[in-house]
């Protein structure tokens, strides 16, 4: 029943995101805020991540194609739909959910116990729409962006690992990356990570806002919020694979 409870919480907490406008300049604003604490804030370690994730999909494809029979172009073609429908999306959103979710569930924790909120709700403002619906829909402007940059990066970092490390030349990686290219991959591929950017930031906006306590209540909340985007993650990402692919 705490599952359905909880549930109804968050649907009605989406809701209350359209109930009651405020003034666009104040929404455009902390979109904007949201955006660049997002996109900005995330854009190291997504850099790190691609590249490196990339070069390792690389090293242990060649390391598993031991038959002559297979090309070794194969390589690259392996790295490019591994990296575009699994890494780039899935495993930076899941790091995302991490370093993202529990930002935006500590801000608002914080908020919640400080009284803000409420001194913000006294004033008349709609603080769903105000905190929250900047925060999601700056999560979905940025993560999307974040995904396609890793895809490239990734690819990437499989080429420089392939060249460097003797597996196949640029040449033969970039024949490899042109073979049997499947453009509806990409889109799958971007299909998930807005579905994974609104459950980061939806989930996380959900623990943070209606967390009760402390310090050390925030603290669970923000770390609930990420192993429940997280298991939300997997879930999404099963339903989209099965429906799409």
């Amino acid at each position: 029943m705490h599952i359905f409870s909880s549930f109804g919480k968050y649907l009605i907490m989406l809701r209350g995101m359209f109930h009651k406008p405020e003034n666009f300049k104040m929404y455009w604003k902390e979109f904007m805020h949201q955006s660049v604490e997002i996109g900005y804030g995330s854009l190291g370690i997504v850099v790190i991540i691609s590249i490196f994730m990339g070069a390792v999909s690389a090293v242990q494809t060649a390391y598993q194609l031991v038959s002559p029979l297979i090309s070794k172009e194969t390589v690259a073609l392996v790295v490019r739909d591994t990296v575009i429908l699994e890494f780039a999306p899935t495993l930076i959103c899941i790091v995302l959910a991490g370093v993202v979710g529990s930002k935006i569930a500590g801000e608002l924790g914080n908020m919640r116990v400080g009284e803000q909120i409420d001194a913000l709700e006294i004033m008349g403002i709609n603080t769903k729409s105000y905190l929250i619906g900047p925060k999601i829909m700056g999560a979905m402007l940025t993560i999307p962006l974040l995904v396609i940059l890793a895809m490239v990066l990734g690819i990437y970092g499989g080429r420089l690992a392939s060249s460097l490390g003797g597996i196949i030349s640029g040449e033969e990686f970039d024949r490899g990356l042109r073979d049997g290219f499947i453009a509806k991959n990409v889109w799958i591929g971007l299909a998930k990570a807005y579905s994974f950017s609104f459950i980061i930031s939806s989930v996380a906006a959900y623990y943070g806002y209606y967390v009760k306590g402390g310090s050390l209540e925030i603290g669970r909340a923000s770390t609930a919020a990420v192993i429940a985007s997280c298991i939300l993650i997997l879930i999404a990402e099963y339903l989209i694979a099965y429906f799409l692919l």
